[in-house]
């Protein structure tokens, strides 16, 4: 018998990245592009936990200095096909980049960090980037950690915990907006939009 991957969430993009990346997918078109419209030219670019590559191809699309990465090496392979260069495979613990970073866009990717563990990552972002850097993340809201119909860990952060967490992990600049939308699940879903910058 196979062994079973031990994180859930790891095993349901290996056994699905192909249909996950060639998904029909809602761009997030207004906020790709506000944070677009904040990067200078040709800037250093982190797609973190950039999954089946579509935001990347944006984003290199617009000239800049793209690092795609994903923590499963299932989902980088679909990605790499995409966007026609290679796709790193990190996991959020594994970060070590330092100052680097123009912008981070982490879409619906940093919901998956364990909860004890979420600090520790975005202490790591943080000092990924640059110094004047900025971060552009979302978490799916909730008030306890848990698991999707698929098997997936989310984190299912409040607003006042996940504030909490940024001031602890470092963060001084930091903007929390809510909105109402959807997921791969198909569910009725609370979105917490996270824009923080790195000091300079």
């Amino acid at each position: 018998m196979a062994n079973r991957d031990p994180d859930d969430t790891l095993a349901f993009y290996r056994h699905n990245a192909a249909a996950y990346a060639a998904r029909e997918r809602q761009p997030p078109t207004a906020r790709l592009a506000t944070f677009i419209g904040r990067l200078p030219p040709g800037a250093a670019v982190l797609d973190l936990g950039c999954g089946g590559g579509h935001d990347s191809l944006v984003l290199l699309e617009q000239g800049f200095d793209v690092t795609a990465c994903d923590g499963s090496a299932e989902l980088a392979a679909e990605a790499q096909t995409r966007i026609g260069r290679t796709v790193e495979v990190v996991r959020f613990q594994e970060i070590d980049w330092q100052d680097r970073f123009d912008g981070i866009w982490a879409e619906a990717s940093l919901l998956h960090v364990p909860r004890a563990e979420l600090g520790d990552v975005l202490a790591r972002v943080l000092r990924a980037l640059k110094p004047g850097g900025f971060l552009q993340a979302s978490f799916k809201a909730g008030d306890k950690e848990g698991h999707d119909r698929f098997g997936r860990y989310f984190n299912y952060p409040s607003e006042p915990w996940l504030r909490a967490c940024f001031e602890q992990a470092g963060w001084s600049e930091f903007a929390i907006s809510k909105a109402d939308g959807g997921g791969y699940d198909g569910e009725p879903t609370r979105w917490l939009h996270v824009a923080a910058n790195r000091a300079d």
